[in-house]
């Protein structure tokens, strides 16, 4: 079997997937105050739209991307991930974003398909 060998057009950029959550996150979440009622739609509206941008990338990856949205209330949010990929082909980012009333943390996983 014969390796995939990302070239600089196909490989996963971080800092271009970070610009592009970041934009979404803006997009759903810029203007508005936090709404418990409200966090399962910004959620996903998140997680689709920035899949829908990185796959208009057009590059052979398989992407997994999660949000999470939480109140500022003084309370601590801790997260934290681990991966087993190759490290020449895959990556991943996480994009930590804050209003006023909120925090928005998203992470972005990429897997080269082969």
């Amino acid at each position: 079997m014969e390796e995939y060998h990302p070239t600089d057009e196909t490989s996963f950029h971080p800092d271009e997937a970070t610009n592009i959550v970041k934009e979404c996150i803006e997009n759903v979440l810029g203007s508005v105050d936090y709404s418990q009622s409200q966090v399962n739609k910004w959620t996903s509206s998140i997680v689709e739209l920035s899949l829908t941008q990185l796959v208009k990338q057009g590059k052979a990856y398989k992407y997994i991307v999660t949000c999470s949205v939480m109140q500022k209330s003084g309370a601590g949010l801790h997260t934290a991930s681990s991966c087993y990929w190759d490290t020449a082909m895959d990556g991943s980012c996480t994009v930590r974003w804050e209003s006023r009333t909120m925090y928005c943390v998203v992470s972005v996983f990429a897997v080269a398909v082969a």
